[in-house]
């Protein structure tokens, strides 16, 4: 810890800084240990310096957003875990006939959105989804409802191409801007549409980016009607709390849903007898099978542990592997 100070004061970035942090404070789960330091840089520039430092003196580093799918282990975390929250931008850009008015928002720019090509919005990958949506309503700038109610971050959201009601991320997606993976320099990459597929991205392991960090991204939204958008909003909400989203911390749908099963995951595990399933404070939801929740104060060996049982009854009963969306960070052999 005192070289991990020392480090960090060295190379003197413009950062929150906070040193033996409870993970458990910074994931929807409220699960997981320390690390030994929390850094939350203020801009992209701060955070490649941190990068690019660290590498050089082969300081570990891991990069989280608003903590949602992810289950951190009881142990914590080794050296850095850097967090995207303040990297907070959101800038308004018309497009085509609209391009003069860009960065002044719908309202200034006039004209026809739907004719002449609508609008693009920059957003950093640390402003909350939530905050996103309530933004885009304000200007009536429509394409994101879907996402009403989901947790986490834009870079989070972006890096899983989080999806929901049938709709996902990459659908309104117009470019990724990222830190490289080698030198950690500040690129951009335009959508390229085979790269992405149901909750896979370019930037996850396997991918053509992997290790890149994602800071921000360009939505291609168009102008909508306020009172329609409010009204999806709030069903999708609605339907989310219905199915116990927000009663207890949780990371929303824990397994993926393989189309090849022929039927969702929580109705696999439900046929299975999973809900309210429970092992110490971990326990699945008992509104929905998919969902697995903190119910007190659950460890993260406890969930592992409910999300392995859970893997092998489907392996079991019906010869399916379950994948979970939930990502693993920190030491959980002990």
């Amino acid at each position: 810890m005192p070289t991990l100070r020392k480090f960090l004061e060295k190379i003197n970035i413009d950062a929150e800084i906070d040193f033996d942090e409870p993970m458990a404070n910074h994931t929807s789960f409220r699960i997981g240990g320390p690390a030994d330091a929390l850094v939350l840089p203020r801009s992209t520039d701060d955070l490649a310096r941190l990068l690019v430092a660290a590498e050089s003196e082969g300081i570990p580093v891991a990069v989280i957003g608003g903590g949602a799918n992810l289950l951190v282990a009881d142990a914590g975390v080794r050296g850095v875990v850097v967090c995207t929250s303040l990297l907070r931008r959101f800038e308004v850009e018309a497009t085509g006939d609209n391009l003069g008015a860009a960065g002044s928002g719908p309202a200034a720019a006039g004209g026809d959105p739907e004719a002449t090509g609508g609008y693009m919005v920059r957003v950093g990958a640390g402003l909350p989804v939530t905050e996103l949506l309530a933004r885009l309503l304000e200007l009536g700038l429509s394409g994101l409802e879907f996402a009403a109610g989901l947790p986490g971050s834009v870079g989070g959201a972006v890096y899983m191409n989080a999806r929901c009601y049938e709709h996902e991320i990459a659908d309104l997606l117009d470019s990724v801007f990222y830190l490289d993976s080698v030198a950690h320099q500040p690129r951009h990459t335009g959508m390229q549409r085979q790269h992405w597929a149901y909750k896979r991205t370019p930037f996850m392991p396997g991918g053509t980016l992997e290790g890149a960090v994602v800071t921000g991204a360009r939505f291609r939204l168009q102008h909508g009607d306020k009172a329609l958008m409010t009204a999806r909003m709030a069903e999708l909400e609605a339907d989310r709390q219905a199915k116990g989203h927000f009663d207890n911390p949780c990371a929303g749908s824990l397994f993926k849903n393989d189309r090849c099963f022929g039927r969702p995951t929580g109705q696999i595990l439900d046929e299975l007898g999973f809900r309210g399933r429970r092992i110490g404070d971990a326990m699945v939801s008992r509104k929905h099978a998919n969902i697995f929740v903190n119910a007190g104060r659950a460890s993260a060996m406890d969930m592992l542990a409910l999300v392995s049982e859970a893997q092998a009854a489907a392996q079991k009963a019906f010869g399916f592997e379950l994948e979970p969306e939930v990502v693993r960070l920190g030491d959980f052999s002990r």
